[in-house]
């Protein structure tokens, strides 16, 4: 008779346990966020990108305290893309100052686009 209550309970309680353990607020934890990088452009996909995080202290009439490094442009961005320098310094890679300087990492996905750029030529497109 216990055996039966047991198997009883367990029939009863498990889907009940999957049920509260697949709530919305655990489904985001499970499924992993995809992050395209494929065909990355300048104006589409970079541009927005150094407008939220880089504009404010690398863009025009900005630079006082950023070492006089401009950002903002195609022409100023790109010798930095190039040279390996913008991706360094967004991953916080070893040898370079981590940017935005003072503040969080940017998420994988946004460093992702950046490198994938950079990586297929920098082009202005």
């Amino acid at each position: 008779m216990k055996k039966q209550l047991v198997i009883i309970l367990l029939i009863v309680a498990f889907p009940v346990i999957c049920i509260i353990s697949c709530s919305k607020e655990n489904k985001q934890n499970l499924v992993p966020a995809t992050c395209d990088t494929v065909g990355m452009q300048y104006a589409r996909d970079i541009v927005p990108i150094l407008q939220s995080n880089c504009y404010r202290c690398h863009g025009t009439g900005n630079t006082a305290g950023s070492a006089g490094i401009l950002l903002e442009g195609y022409s100023n961005i790109q010798p930095y893309a190039q040279a390996g320098t913008l991706y360094g310094v967004v991953s916080h890679s070893p040898g370079f100052i981590g940017m935005p300087y003072e503040l969080t990492k940017l998420d994988d996905c946004t460093i992702n686009k950046i490198r994938d750029w950079a990586l297929s030529g920098s082009l202005n497109n």
